[in-house]
């Protein structure tokens, strides 16, 4: 299996790459979102849940991620993961996830944990103008989460960007890869999906 990781700030494409990736590879290919696997907060009212820091690396719960990865690249099926953003809870599912040739993980803090960046066959970092990435993070808050621009505001002052210059800029440093302008890069996909295609290949898998 291949597994590569796609780290870069929120609204920098990350999740549109992806896609793009999966659609170019096919069935052999499959797409796992960090933001599935914040840490739960049952013990919390929702008041206090919404008030938590949900762009620090701390928020995720990065030994279950890691396990799970760790079960695929094994060959072995995991129970899909998946986070409601409206109640700030996980809301797990009995789905199971198989493995196949090729895994793509994408979230902001992807290449945070150094056990789980040294299992990744190639790291794509996503490089955005930070009011680009602001822009985009608005539109999809707004209507992808029910969100109002003053709460949306107030989050990116008060975490987003503070961890965005203490952590997820840096995080570049562990890339293989520099994707600028977003995941809407027709011609980088493809060279992205010829690499892999090509590798998988050399393994005897394609």
């Amino acid at each position: 299996m291949l597994f590569i990781g796609i780290c870069g700030a929120s609204g920098s494409g990350k999740s549109t790459l992806a896609q793009a990736l999966h659609e170019k590879l096919g069935e052999r290919c499959f797409v796992l979102q960090q933001d599935a696997y914040y840490l739960d907060h049952p013990n919390l009212t929702f008041e206090e849940r919404a008030l938590l820091n949900y762009d620090e690396p701390a928020i995720f719960d990065h030994d279950l991620l890691l396990q799970d990865i760790q079960k695929l690249m094994n060959g072995e099926p995991i129970t899909q993961k998946h986070y409601d953003y409206s109640q700030h809870r996980r809301d797990d599912h009995d789905t199971l996830i198989w493995p196949r040739d090729v895994m793509i993980l994408e979230g902001i803090h992807c290449f945070h944990d150094d056990r789980l960046r040294g299992l990744m066959y190639l790291k794509l970092y996503m490089k955005v103008e930070p009011d680009i990435c602001l822009l985009r993070r608005i539109r999809r808050d707004i209507n992808e989460r029910g969100r109002d621009i003053n709460s949306i505001a107030t989050q990116y002052l008060s975490t987003v960007k503070p961890m965005y210059d203490k952590y997820i800029r840096n995080y570049v440093n562990f890339a293989d890869v520099i994707v600028a302008g977003g995941g809407k890069n027709a011609r980088i996909v493809d060279i992205l999906a010829g690499y892999v295609q090509d590798e998988l290949s050399k393994r005897g898998t394609f």
